[in-house]
């Protein structure tokens, strides 16, 4: 080999060795760069859930509206049977809106309908059902609630997962029951983003466990009392000695008002931004029992609900649409194909008055959560809606000594 065959030779090992060991280091560069990225999105994603599961429910900052105990859950699936599923929508810049179903029971509810009523509060609503519940005291759906525009496309997702199921192959008529709010602030509610598939999900994936409150499901883009609203609820549990009976609430709060908790001017003291949202919107409410009432007294119990959203601050303005729906899960008061009349005894007149305290402190409660849990949020235009203050709002409500 001639001499500038070795050098030639021996300059191409050290370049190949060169460009072996640069290679080398830049895979290890991108490799600390992916861990790295890796860490961050972890990091990200776990400070999200810490700052999620650091809103606490009002009860435990603290704040017990009334005088009876709530179920195990303090929510609206203490009453057994009940399930509640969320599908949330938050997409690009300006998809903040979702699905919230509740299932009174985990029977085909066609088969086995409910007593139920539904309330008028303020009807400044588009709610879908009311007529037939009002003439025959019963549901026999799941109850669905959403936003505004997507009210008939839910409807139509309603309809079609109840003539789907085993047993309704010769059904001809379905009365679906939805409710909603006006989360157009937040959400680009022109663009009708929920579809007959997000309502199937969010009924097959109810559960009766804790229900996740906030900004989630048909809450994703409601503001209350100008701070971001969302689902909330709590239940009452009566003691043996007057039924044992529960009740439990569940609310799409997007209402305003002046945020009053436990009777402290909490709102006022806040002094909310005049820029914060819509203070007008609505509040749906659902109500669920294991009392055995029929629709007049349930209606009876739905007109209570609307003192204990009275007591949070609302006056149900010009433009809210504030409706109850409740409804009794009394086995023996279903009605079905196969049962033409009830088999067993309504509660009288007599035994309402726990009922009804326990209904508006529920619901009380339940709008308490909602605000209490929900997250500030950045959606349609770029609007904010900042979450409620917790420490803040602490501090007011030991100011006028109302924490328990």
């Amino acid at each position: 080999m001639t001499g500038l065959a070795v050098y030639s030779s021996i300059k191409f090992g050290k370049t190949r060795l060169k460009s072996q060991q640069e290679a080398k280091k830049m895979g290890n560069k991108a490799k600390r760069y992916f861990c790295v990225v890796l860490l961050i999105i972890f990091s990200a994603a776990l400070c999200g859930a810490k700052h999620n599961n650091a809103r606490p429910r009002a009860r435990e900052a603290g704040i017990a509206p009334g005088v009876l105990s709530p179920g195990n859950l303090n929510g609206i699936t203490d009453v057994e049977g009940v399930k509640v599923g969320h599908v949330t929508l938050i997409e690009g810049k300006d998809i903040r809106t979702g699905v919230t179903a509740i299932i009174p029971h985990s029977g085909n509810l066609f088969a086995e309908k409910v007593p139920a009523a539904i309330y008028l509060g303020n009807a400044f609503g588009k709610l879908i059902g009311y007529t037939q519940v009002e003439e025959l005291g019963n549901i026999e759906t799941p109850i669905v609630l959403t936003n505004t525009l997507n009210v008939g496309i839910v409807a139509d997702g309603v309809i079609e997962y109840m003539l789907s199921l085993p047993g309704n192959e010769d059904v001809m008529s379905i009365n679906p029951v939805v409710g909603e709010t006006n989360d157009g602030w937040l959400n680009n509610i022109r663009s009708r983003p929920v579809r007959q598939h997000h309502v199937r999900k969010a009924i097959e994936k109810a559960s009766s466990g804790p229900v996740e409150e906030g900004s989630v499901g048909a809450g994703t883009g409601t503001i209350c009392f100008g701070f971001k609203g969302g689902i909330g609820t709590s239940s009452r549990r009566l003691p043996k000695s007057q039924g044992g009976y529960t009740v439990g609430v569940l609310v799409q709060s997007n209402f305003g008002g002046v945020l009053t908790i436990n009777g402290a001017p909490v709102g006022r003291e806040l002094a909310v931004k005049k820029n914060s949202g819509n203070k007008n919107g609505s509040c749906m409410i659902v109500v669920a029992t294991d009392a055995p009432l029929l629709s007049r007294n349930l209606k009876r119990l739905a007109k209570r609900a609307v003192l204990g959203l009275a007591r949070t601050g609302s006056v149900m303005k010009n433009s809210s649409g504030d409706y109850v729906i409740a409804f009794s899960t009394a086995k023996a008061l279903r009605l079905g194909a196969k049962r033409k009349k009830v088999s067993g005894e309504p509660l009288p007149n007599s035994k309402m008055d726990i009922l009804f305290i326990a209904v508006v402190e529920a619901t009380e409660e339940a709008v308490y959560n909602s605000i209490f849990k929900a997250t500030a949020i950045t959606g349609r235009d770029n609007h904010f809606c900042e979450a409620l203050p917790i420490e803040r709002t602490l501090e007011i409500c030991r100011k006028y000594k109302v924490l328990n």
